[in-house]
């Protein structure tokens, strides 16, 4: 495909003449020699923290971005948690019923009928069952292996070490903690819905959801040439299957993994698709401890003090944000005439940092924390992207954004609007969870303050008494 202009990516500071840029207006905005430009949406993935996160920046964006629909993207494309939200869209359900869905666990205005007459709800024990099928199959591979092991010690009872004659019983042991099967039989529901489809050949734009096959560690597209006869459901499924917590799941003979492992975001597959225009979410960074610390939002002093599970997710997430970041870069020359931009959280974002990947239980608190942090981004960021996003015929509605009273309840819930009485109590439940987790946080650091405080005030007392001491003597 033809390459011309160099790619402007959103992460770079605006210049003079992007500020003193004149908004295309008219039949001319977003269209190219009288044809629309394509629009691609790319996002990554992060476990159920991703997906909060994303479904909170989604949310500020639909409302101060005007002339962009998220459910009329040409192109999407999802990694793992972006898998879900992207073939969600795809299929026309709202970033307010996704909100809905999943972390409200309200079921959106095109729910799915249950036999008692409700609507089924994507409920985090969904993403929280044992994986059961897996642990019998591994038990059953246990008595030959381990009738191995003792039969090549018994043979060679003096070569090699006990370790590595028993290493064999390794392979007995689950590849992964969860069943995601009851997540894709919920997509498979929710897809089947009327005006929804979960056959990537049926919908009206193209839809990628990537995977990671096992046996190659090639990136697979499902949804392209070649694999989209898969259901999407079960490309959703392979997509998020994060190795260690779910089971590879198995397709045409394959087994896939999650997608991340691969590459991070994929907005090159938007691009390579005819998209001229990526909006792209990034929902995990590394963590500037330093820099959060001269900006006073310091967490603590050193990341090494959080233990194992804090340098690994740095770690983590300094590994592939790099690799995002170095595709970013080869965008320029492999997109010149091509705009991407991306959304992301700061470097010195505790919340999103500190918070557990896998919790559910800060879900609201999270999608309200990207929410507001989006529309502070785009005020900040507004003479960078204003001249972007004319381009495409889309502006900024700027008295949004400078609503500090607006919050994600009064944006989905107008006054007046009547909710079934089981809804208001499984909201009121959420919210009284929510309440509950802040404040055991809450309780939590005033009793260590208040240990620290009394340890503090004895050990002066000693120090006094001792001084007392020697000035007797």
């Amino acid at each position: 495909m033809a390459i011309k202009q160099p790619a402007k990516l959103s992460t770079s500071p605006p210049t003079k003449s992007q500020q003193k840029a004149v908004p295309v207006s008219g039949a001319a905005a977003g269209r190219a020699n009288g044809a629309p430009l394509k629009r691609g949406l790319a996002l990554a993935g992060g476990g159920p923290l991703g997906a909060m996160y994303e479904i909170g920046v989604l949310l500020a964006l639909d409302e101060a971005l005007e002339g962009l629909d998220f459910n009329e993207f040409d192109i999407y494309v999802g990694v793992s948690a972006g898998s879900f939200i992207t073939a969600g869209l795809a299929n026309k359900i709202t970033p307010s019923e996704i909100f809905k869905l999943f972390i409200e666990n309200r079921a959106a205005d095109k729910g799915i009928a249950k036999r008692g007459g409700g609507k089924e709800t994507l409920r985090p024990e969904l993403f929280l069952k044992p994986a059961w099928a897996e642990y019998f199959s591994r038990v059953k591979s246990m008595p030959p292996l381990l009738a191995k092991a003792l039969l090549r010690t018994a043979r060679h009872p003096f070569s090699g070490s006990l370790l590595d004659k028993f290493a064999g019983l390794t392979r007995a042991l689950p590849t992964g903690l969860f069943d995601n099967t009851s997540i894709r039989l919920f997509l498979k529901k929710t897809f089947s819905e009327p005006g929804r489809s979960d056959d990537f050949r049926q919908l009206k734009p193209k839809l990628f959801s990537v995977a990671t096959d096992l046996d190659t560690g090639e990136s697979v597209r499902f949804g392209g040439v070649g694999f989209e006869h898969v259901p999407i459901s079960v490309a959703v499924q392979a997509s998020a299957a994060l190795p260690g917590l779910f089971p590879p799941v198995e397709i045409d003979g394959h087994y896939y993994v999650d997608g991340a492992l691969k590459k991070t975001l994929n907005a090159s597959v938007a691009m390579q698709e005819g998209a001229k225009f990526v909006l792209a979410v990034n929902p995990l960074v590394p963590f500037d401890a330093n820099y959060a610390k001269r900006r006073g939002k310091q967490e603590m002093e050193k990341l090494v003090e959080g233990g194992l599970l804090t340098v690994l997710s740095q770690t983590f997430r300094a590994l592939i944000h790099s690799r995002m970041h170095v595709g970013l870069q080869k965008y320029q020359t492999m997109f010149e005439d091509c705009d991407v931009v991306l959304f992301e959280p700061s470097k010195d974002d505790a919340k999103m940092f500190f918070t557990n990947l896998f919790s559910y239980s800060t879900r609201k608190q999270v999608c309200e924390h990207a929410y507001q942090g989006t529309r502070r981004d785009l005020l900040k960021r507004r003479y960078e992207l204003e001249p972007i996003f004319a381009k495409y015929g889309i502006t900024i509605n700027f008295e949004v954004l400078k609503d500090q009273s607006r919050t994600l309840d009064n944006r989905l819930f107008k006054r007046g609007e009547q909710i079934p009485k089981r809804q208001r109590l499984d909201s009121a439940t959420l919210d009284l969870a929510d309440t509950l987790t802040e404040l055991d946080g809450f309780v939590k650091g005033r009793v260590a303050g208040r240990t620290a405080g009394r340890a503090a005030s004895r050990a002066a007392s000693r120090t006094a008494d001792r001084a007392a001491a020697k000035n007797k003597k």
